[in-house]
């Protein structure tokens, strides 16, 4: 009865997923997750290779994946995925909009093209994504929008400027989304990870400075992992948060909340194994 009653609230089957930059660290491992609780995945990315190795993941732990090659700067390239997906299944259920890149140098470095590169993918896409998959939710008078956001969208990090400002749009966009397409029954929620590991950020958690720095600055003393984004994620995408729309989810360790505490008396404090 446990079971059933959780796979009941939970559960994601049969319900398709449009996801972009599924290829990449956190999107590679949240479309294998959603993947095998029953989703349909329609993974999108620009990058034929990662789709393929993704594709064969998904199917080999007994998965549905489906995969379309997507330019999220190119809305020609969007709207034929969408209208490829939608044709194929009739429906869109929830879009998970992941694409995002990064390029970490200071304000006074950044040249005009890296800045319209970053703000391209990371907020233009998140729109026009969006604008071109609304039309079928509206359609079946409901649908779940789950836009990765970043703790970078609240605090801040030395060269992380053009990001953050694209992050903290995502969220403003997502809270934009939430109001205007209540009508239709669609939701919309932002997901931001704190400081995760992946391939891409191994080098900072390597560096001599940078990775002591981040730990001094979260809670858990440690980075996250894609995988501990998974249940957020889960959890916007199922009818358990029906009720859930125009807010954002904070993935950090406690991060944001203060971090490591500083040296404070007290009698309660773990001294390890007696």
């Amino acid at each position: 009865m446990i079971a059933e009653n959780l796979e009941k609230l939970f559960s994601l089957e049969n319900k398709v997923v449009l996801m972009t930059g599924a290829a990449g660290g956190i999107g590679r491992e949240l479309a294998k997750g959603m993947a095998g609780i029953g989703a349909i995945m329609c993974a999108c990315d620009i990058s034929e290779k990662g789709l393929k190795s993704l594709d064969e993941e998904i199917k080999a732990e007994g998965g549905e994946c489906h995969t379309f090659v997507m330019n999220v700067t190119d809305q020609a390239s969007i709207q034929a995925a969408v209208d490829a997906i939608g044709e194929k299944f009739g429906r869109i259920d929830v879009l998970v909009n992941v694409a995002g890149i990064n390029k970490r140098e200071g304000i006074m470095d950044v040249l005009e093209e890296t800045y319209d590169r970053i703000m391209d993918i990371n907020l233009k896409s998140v729109f026009m994504v969006s604008r071109a998959v609304a039309p079928l939710m509206m359609k079946q008078h409901k649908g779940s929008i789950i836009n990765i956001g970043s703790h970078n969208a609240t605090a801040m990090l030395g060269g992380c400027s053009v990001y953050g400002a694209t992050k903290s749009g995502v969220v403003a966009l997502t809270r934009s989304m939430a109001v205007e397409w209540a009508e239709w029954g669609i939701r919309a929620n932002a997901v931001s990870p704190g400081h995760i590991l992946t391939p891409l950020t191994q080098v900072t958690w390597d560096h001599p400075t940078r990775g002591d720095y981040l730990r001094d600055r979260i809670a858990m003393r440690r980075p996250g992992t894609p995988e501990e984004i998974l249940g957020i994620v889960v959890l916007l995408a199922s009818d358990a948060s029906s009720y859930m729309s125009g807010s954002n989810y904070v993935v950090d360790g406690g991060c944001l909340c203060g971090g490591a505490p500083w040296d404070f008396d007290s009698a309660y404090r773990y001294k390890g194994e007696e």
